[in-house]
């Protein structure tokens, strides 16, 4: 659908979660996950029908939220949480192994799969590629190091890039964005549309809702602040996808990734999601051309400390101390995460709780 879609969602979508949702953390936007849904989507029903899947599913969503849905995510088990944690860590991880060698042309849809083929084929030319990604690497914990309120990864992506252009590495750089934000509009939502779409935005919905959740509760184990009201982010969430269907965005779910980041940069509140949005924004209209030359390698490494950071070294040791079954659940919670997705390792955890919680009784 174009670099425009997707940072029409996330400036659109970004901003609307973040002023209504019930996280002080969450940064909303598109999403790898909604990949699996939206792309045979679009192959089968044109891109138009993205729009007006995110306009109705964020309905959907608005009406989980205002029927109290959103409290069943309090009744996932603590290891199913954890468990996903790592998963996603690992995979923002092993989604910058391609970034770092320079490897373009993905052939699987399974991170870990094109991780592995990306260093079969790593071969000399990778080297600028890995040069800065360490090089950003060190570059954010020296910072870090020095002072814990530095904007560490804003200004060692900006050293990078500022080498990399003086020295004209051939590398992949982000590329060509756009420098403006489409007027709003409806799309079609006649009575015959709504009814061949409904199906694929109940998916949709489930999926932002169940990501959305997932994500909120991952930050909120990464700091010691008021945890997420899901009912509200929910609605949010629901209001967001509406916005950015109007728009001509995709449909929306609150960013693992990004929301890590949000919050190992130091964020305080919901004012940094509002932020984002309007610093993207601000990009977009006066700096396209400075973004389009930033080097792929530099965000992969800055996402590779993210990954790092996102998993607490203390809460894994107190699981493994915990019972079996709790072992059990963190690690295939962790291991069909990274295999398959996020909605199916939540399903195997919490079936597999429900079968500990039987065999213990």
């Amino acid at each position: 659908m174009g670099a425009t879609a997707g940072l029409v969602t996330a400036v659109i979508a970004g901003a609307i979660a973040g002023v209504f949702g019930g996280s002080n953390f969450q940064v909303s936007g598109p999403t790898g996950a909604m990949a699996v849904v939206l792309v045979p989507l679009v192959a089968s029903h044109g891109q138009s029908a993205a729009v007006t899947v995110a306009i109705i599913a964020g309905v959907i969503v608005m009406v989980m939220g205002l029927t109290g849905l959103g409290r069943l995510v309090t009744l996932i088990p603590w290891p199913v949480i954890e468990g996903f944690t790592v998963g996603i860590a690992l995979i923002i991880a092993l989604q910058q192994v391609p970034h770092a060698l320079g490897v373009t042309g993905s052939t699987s849809d399974n991170t870990a799969v094109n991780a592995v083929q990306s260093l079969s084929h790593l071969t000399s030319s990778a080297i600028p590629e890995l040069i800065i990604a360490v090089a950003t690497i060190i570059l954010i914990l020296l910072l870090t190091r020095i002072r814990k309120t530095l904007p560490a990864s804003l200004i060692a992506i900006g050293a990078v890039t500022l080498v990399v252009w003086l020295v004209h590495a051939p590398v992949a750089t982000v590329g060509a964005i756009p420098n403006h934000l489409p007027s709003p509009s409806l799309p079609d939502l006649s009575p015959g549309t709504v009814q061949a779409l409904f199906g694929s935005a109940l998916a949709v919905a489930v999926l932002a809702a169940i990501e959305s959740l997932l994500s909120a509760k991952v930050a909120d184990g990464m700091t010691d602040s008021t945890p997420t009201k899901p009912n509200r982010e929910l609605f949010g969430q629901g209001l967001a996808n509406i916005g950015s269907g109007m728009f001509g965005g995709t449909p929306a779910t609150g960013a693992i990734a990004r929301s890590a980041v949000n919050v190992r940069a130091g964020a305080t509140s919901r004012l940094s999601a509002i932020t984002h949005s309007v610093v993207l924004l601000l990009i977009m209209l006066t700096a396209a051309s400075l973004v389009a030359t930033i080097p792929l390698a530099a965000l992969g490494g800055v996402l590779l400390v993210t990954a790092y950071r996102m998993i607490e070294p203390r809460t894994v040791r107190t699981i493994f101390k915990s019972s079996r079954g709790d072992r059990i659940i963190f690690v295939l919670t962790a291991a069909a995460t990274i295999a398959f997705d996020l909605i199916v390792a939540v399903e195997i955890g919490v079936v597999l709780a429900c079968i500990m919680a039987l065999v213990t009784v």
